[in-house]
């Protein structure tokens, strides 16, 4: 079982779009195994595998904290057919890159992830037209005022693509208000990686947006032009399978922070 989710634990933090396309470059295995299951373990819940549980590429069992996210871990095993499909199971391929990856270096995978807040996609607006302006501002707007009102990360805004440098002390702020555990900063690294803003996934998990408020505000620009002229059939089916991935991010966000997140 340890080589079928190789690929995707072997760089940590999760992308779950680039583990999607080396899986689908893989051929798929045939299942192994008859029955999937959960038990206690120390530290958390064991997925089991015909008895057996299951371990990373290195030989670390998953361990998951809270049993509603091993149940759900489960869920994605016993909907395997004939084959494994990684691309289908985006919850254990979270687990075993916060095992085999995160559980080590928290603050190593956070500062990376502190690093979306320098060129966030909240910053960079549109100069026209005016109904787009105005519908970034609605979506927008509201997560940057909480930065500056509640964690006084005051940010700078720019028209365009334009870099614009952001304060030392906004960075810091935004940066120490990301969580300490393991397993919400691997799913919010997937969120942030999905939607382009770290600002929008540290919202997220302070409760000051839902998963659908998140969604629908990373895609702003997007649905605007779907609008205008159509929707494109390849750039739906893409981002359908992003949709996955971050409701799996979203899972186990509230699984381990269950007062601060809702679901999508």
């Amino acid at each position: 079982m340890r080589e079928l989710f190789e690929e995707a634990a072997s760089q940590p933090p999760p992308d779950p779009r680039e583990s999607a396309r080396q899986s689908a470059r893989t051929p798929l295995r045939k299942r192994f195994y008859k029955a999937a299951g959960v038990t206690d373990t120390d530290g958390g819940f064991a997925i089991t595998l015909d008895g057996k549980p299951i371990r990373t590429p290195s030989g670390r069992q998953v361990v998951i904290p809270a049993r509603a996210l091993a149940d759900a871990v489960v869920a994605e095993w016993v909907a395997q057919g004939e084959t494994i499909d990684p691309v289908t199971m985006p919850l254990t391929r979270i687990a075993n890159s916060v095992v085999e990856g995160v559980v080590d270096r928290v603050e190593l995978v956070s500062d990376d992830l502190a690093k979306y807040f320098e060129s966030d996609l909240l910053f960079y607006r549109a100069g026209h037209p005016e109904g787009l302006v105005a519908r970034e501002a609605a979506h927008w707007d509201p997560v940057l005022f909480w930065a500056a009102q509640t964690l006084q990360a005051h940010f700078i805004l720019s028209e365009g693509v334009m870099h614009v440098k952001q304060p030392d002390e906004a960075l810091m702020a935004a940066r120490a208000a990301l969580p300490g555990d393991p397993w919400s900063v691997a799913a919010l690294h997937v969120v942030t990686t999905l939607t382009g803003s770290a600002l929008l996934a540290l919202a997220l998990a302070h409760g000051v947006r839902d998963a659908d408020q998140v969604w629908a505000a990373a895609h702003v620009d997007e649905d605007w032009n779907a609008e205008q002229w159509g929707v494109d059939e390849e750039a739906a089916a893409r981002r359908a399978a992003r949709l996955k991935d971050f409701e799996a991010a979203v899972t186990v966000l509230a699984a381990v922070k269950p007062s601060a997140v809702q679901g999508p």
